[in-house]
């Protein structure tokens, strides 16, 4: 079965940031002409890399959701709110669309990417037969979310900036929001970390494994025809 050839069989290197394929060099890397990215074949140890960034990333989750977030403080009182309880707040005093976007921005977001993550690690680890294209959209859909996880840290630093009344209110931020600012920036240099092209390599090894299973049952019919002939 002829397939479509590969740029790294046929000498070729594709740049990560803008897709541009470059003559591969006798280095293991170089910077691509265009855009000035770091090109590798394959981005060395991207697996085990991968895997690191997505075990911090999950141990700093629960100190993130553990952890007050925030403290307001009013009229010289104040208690401490995680992001669970932030939310929970919210939804009891109405605000349930407010309370939604904190839930699916500092709950749902950081678990999905580390999902994704963990699925596309052992897809190409245990080479899964699944889907090059379904496991693509993963991947994309991993990559686009991450900046939605900061909208909780916009609004801490927003209400910290602009809510200092002295002694009357005052907006202060707890060591869970260093815990989540953490775990997303862990997260992004997850997805970078995780290179994609191991997918279609898969997949390669795959039919490659395919072709040599047909070819030697073609060779072992001949065989047979030979020696009952």
């Amino acid at each position: 079965m002829n397939r479509p050839a590969r740029a790294l069989s046929q000498g070729f290197w594709t740049c990560l940031g803008c897709r541009l394929l470059v003559r591969a060099p006798r280095a293991n890397s170089c910077l691509c002409p265009r855009c000035g990215a770091r090109i590798h074949g394959r981005v060395e140890s991207s697996i085990m890399l991968t895997w690191a960034l997505v075990i911090t990333g999950t141990l700093l989750l629960i100190p993130a959701n553990v952890l007050p977030v925030m403290t307001v403080i009013y009229l010289g009182s104040g208690d401490p709110s995680t992001i669970v309880g932030g939310a929970l707040e919210l939804y009891h005093n109405g605000l349930w669309g407010i309370a939604l976007i904190v839930f699916v921005a500092s709950i749902a977001v950081p678990v999905m990417k580390l999902v994704g993550l963990v699925l596309l690690c052992l897809i190409v680890q245990r080479r899964w037969d699944v889907s090059p294209r379904q496991a693509m959209r993963v991947y994309r859909v991993v990559n686009a979310i991450g900046r939605w996880s900061l909208l909780d840290l916009f609004m801490i630093s927003i209400l910290v900036a602009l809510v200092d009344m002295g002694a009357i209110a005052e907006v202060a931020a707890g060591a869970g929001s260093t815990a989540f600012a953490t775990v997303v920036v862990v997260t992004m240099f997850a997805v970078r970390a995780f290179d994609p092209r191991l997918i279609w390599d898969v997949v390669e090894e795959k039919h490659i494994a395919e072709e040599k299973i047909a070819a030697a049952q073609v060779r072992g019919k001949e065989n047979s025809h030979r020696e009952n002939g």
